[in-house]
Order: C-alpha cells, then sequence, then structure tokens
C-alpha cells in the first residue's frame, strides 16, 4: 500500500524554535519509515529563493516557493516538511488550498522571550534599526486563525512540541500510531476477511 504524502507546515516568528521542533518531527517520521524533505526558510533562500528580498512581494514569492515544491513533494508520496517565519495568513492559505493535505503547525512565542533568547542578535539589530522589514518588530506577523497545533515554545520543550505534532498527525490518520505500521497489507487483510468469512465469522 503505498503510503500518503502530506505537508506539516511551520510558522511562526524567528527564533520561536520551528527548525528545531521541524527536525525532530522528521526525524521521527524517518524512524517510522517515512519519506521526508524539510524545507527551511533560511536554507531556501541561500538557494531557490537567492536574490529574494524582504519586501512583502519578495516574502509572499518566497513561501508561495516553498509551498509549491511542499505540493510537489506531497503528491508523490513524500512528508513535505515547510518551516518558515511565513507572516502572512493569505499566502499559508492559498498553499494550503494548493496541496489539500496541509497541517499548520503555529510556533508560539511572545515577543519579551524571543528578544531574551535573540541567539542571532537579530531582534537587538532590528530594534536599533540595522535591520529593516523584520517580521514582529517592523514588519507584521499574522498569527493562524485556525492553526491544526499550536506549539507554546516558552513553556514547552522541542521534544514536547514534536511529540504533539506526532500525536496530531496520528489522530488525523496521516500516521499510524507505532507498533501498528505494516502489520498487514491490503491485500492480507483481504485474504484474512474471506478466510473468516469462510468460517461463517462475518
Amino acid at each position: 500500500m503505498e503510503e500518503k504524502g502530506f505537508t506539516v507546515w511551520f510558522t511562526g516568528l524567528s527564533g520561536s524554535g520551528k527548525t528545531t521542533a521541524s527536525q525532530l518531527v522528521a526525524a521521527e517520521l524517518r524512524r517510522r519509515g517515512r519519506k521526508v524533505e524539510v524545507l527551511d526558510g533560511d536554507v531556501i533562500r541561500t538557494n531557490l529563493s537567492k536574490g529574494l528580498g524582504f519586501s512583502k512581494e519578495d516574502r509572499d514569492i518566497n513561501i508561495r516557493r516553498i509551498g509549491f515544491v511542499c505540493h510537489l513533494l506531497s503528491r508523490n508520496g513524500v512528508v513535505a516538511i515547510g518551516a518558515a517565519i511565513s507572516p502572512y495568513r493569505e499566502i499559508r492559505d492559498e498553499n494550503r488550498k494548493l496541496i489539500g493535505d496541509f497541517v499548520e503547525v503555529f510556533c508560539k512565542c511572545p515577543l519579551d522571550v524571543l528578544m531574551e533568547r535573540d541567539a542571532k542578535g537579530l531582534y537587538k539589530k532590528a530594534l536599533a534599526g540595522e535591520i529593516k522589514n523584520f517580521t514582529g518588530v517592523s514588519d507584521p506577523y499574522e498569527e493562524p486563525a485556525s492553526p491544526e497545533v499550536i506549539c507554546c515554545t516558552d513553556r514547552e520543550t522541542p521534544e514536547e512540541s514534536a511529540g504533539k505534532v506526532i500525536a496530531k498527525l496520528e489522530g488525523m490518520g496521516y500516521l499510524a500510531p507505532p507498533g501498528t505500521e505494516g502489520v498487514y497489507s491490503e491485500e492480507e487483510e483481504e485474504k484474512v476477511r474471506k478466510r473468516l468469512e469462510a468460517l461463517g465469522y462475518m
């Protein structure tokens, strides 16, 4: 039985834990035998979207590109994981409509906590005016209206956030609970059913 592809889309402000949680989810999916590709916003910008700036138009182009690649992967049985700030709700919803099998994960973290973390010093630079169009400081971020998963990354460990996502994927039927994958193929199930019918049990 060919496994169905789908997309898990991580959105949230810079430093909210998207990359870490997405890598943990990817590792668990691979452990369960799924084909997985992670499209991380920072990596995409140095390859697929090299040359794009941070205007609204360029941000939209970037997120549409990631969405299109996720769409191609998902329809070919791969689990595509997008991890990008993706600040505008309209473009995320466009990707949802294009892909269909789309699970939105909102990595939620208060701005003051992100500023405290600020491992790369980006918020400090943005507040000083050294970085223009910085999401959450000088550019807007539109929170998802109804994401499938909300990870409160100021209160959860990355492992807890990833666990939430995996549990949701199981609940939505995209992922078999552990220990049940590949118990019977469709062909084997049909043989068992026929045998039970012949014995009068069905």
